[in-house]
């Protein structure tokens, strides 16, 4: 009993020992850790300058993203009343607003379109009225605060007459003693061909584009002036909607599509930018082709 009880203790006495020379281990051994820790901490280690580096890109990063958020502006621009299909007024739809909105929306901007008659575009530009227009009617408004961008689209402007008519038109004086009609602001456009009408009464500047049809089919007109796929647009809803019998007609190219007639207008030189570096990325995409596409089947 005795012996037993001896053993009893010497085993106790053993575990205590190794219990206490663990502890003495686990004692250096974080004496050598916070000694390693104080060495890095204070010596300007590479794991001191990592995390400085991480914090500051870390902080770079959320600058960045905030910086983004609060650059993001709504665009308040001037586009023409309802000339499908490129401006489809009631939608907020068309080839312009969704190249537009798309190149803008590259830099988190938010396109937020206004309709004016085509002759009082730069008018409200000039007037605070809006941050940007869709063209400046060919009225230079660098003077007046404004930041020309790439062009968006390309109007493709013809004149129009009734087949039946059996008009040729190659020069300005083929207009001679015809009625010509025509949108807003083509005088300061083109004067060389438009110049004269004007002056003798016989030009008829009108923003309604489906009237610019309208009366050329009635014989109010002999000519419109227009680009080719807003006519064919409103003379094929014409017929669809059997308001009037269309007739066919002569388109005559009397001039080549300068792309620099269209450039839109900014107030910002930023937004500006923004807007060239969203248009590029649409072009480079296939999106600008495809929003093309999704309005030019007539």
């Amino acid at each position: 009993m005795l012996k037993k009880r001896w053993k009893t203790w010497c085993s106790f006495i053993i575990f205590i020992a190794v219990i206490n020379q663990n502890l003495e281990h686990i004692h250096h051994k974080k004496q050598a850790i916070d000694h390693k820790l104080n060495f890095i901490l204070h010596s300007g280690s590479w794991l001191t300058h990592m995390i400085i580096k991480s914090s500051k890109y870390y902080l770079l990063f959320v600058m960045a993203f905030f910086s983004s958020i609060t650059s993001a502006k709504d665009i308040l621009m001037a586009f023409g009343q309802n000339i499908p299909p490129y401006v489809f007024e009631k939608h907020d739809k068309g080839i312009e607003i969704d190249i537009i909105s798309a190149a803008l929306a590259y830099k988190g901007h938010t396109l937020k379109p206004l309709y004016f008659p085509l002759a009082r575009i730069p008018i409200a530009f000039r007037n605070n009225q809006v941050d940007a227009i869709m063209g400046d009617m060919g009225v230079d408004l660098e003077a007046s605060g404004g930041f020309y961008a790439n062009p968006a689209v390309i109007y493709d402007n013809v004149f129009i007459s009734l087949k039946s008519k059996n008009i040729a038109i190659t020069q300005p004086s083929d207009l001679d003693l015809l009625n010509v009609v025509s949108f807003q602001g083509a005088e300061k456009r083109y004067p060389e061909w438009l110049n004269k009408a004007a002056k003798e009464d016989r030009l008829f500047s009108i923003s309604n584009q489906f009237t610019q049809v309208k009366l050329l089919h009635l014989g109010r007109y002999e000519v419109v002036l227009s680009d080719r796929y807003i006519f064919r647009y409103f003379a094929k809803r014409m017929k669809l909607l059997n308001v009037l019998t269309i007739d066919e007609v002569d388109e005559h190219n009397f001039t080549t599509a300068i792309p620099e007639d269209y450039r839109p207008v900014f107030r910002d030189e930023k937004i500006r930018d923004d807007f060239n570096l969203g248009l590029k990325k649409l072009k480079e995409s296939g999106e600008f082709q495809k929003i093309y596409d999704n309005y030019m089947i007539l």
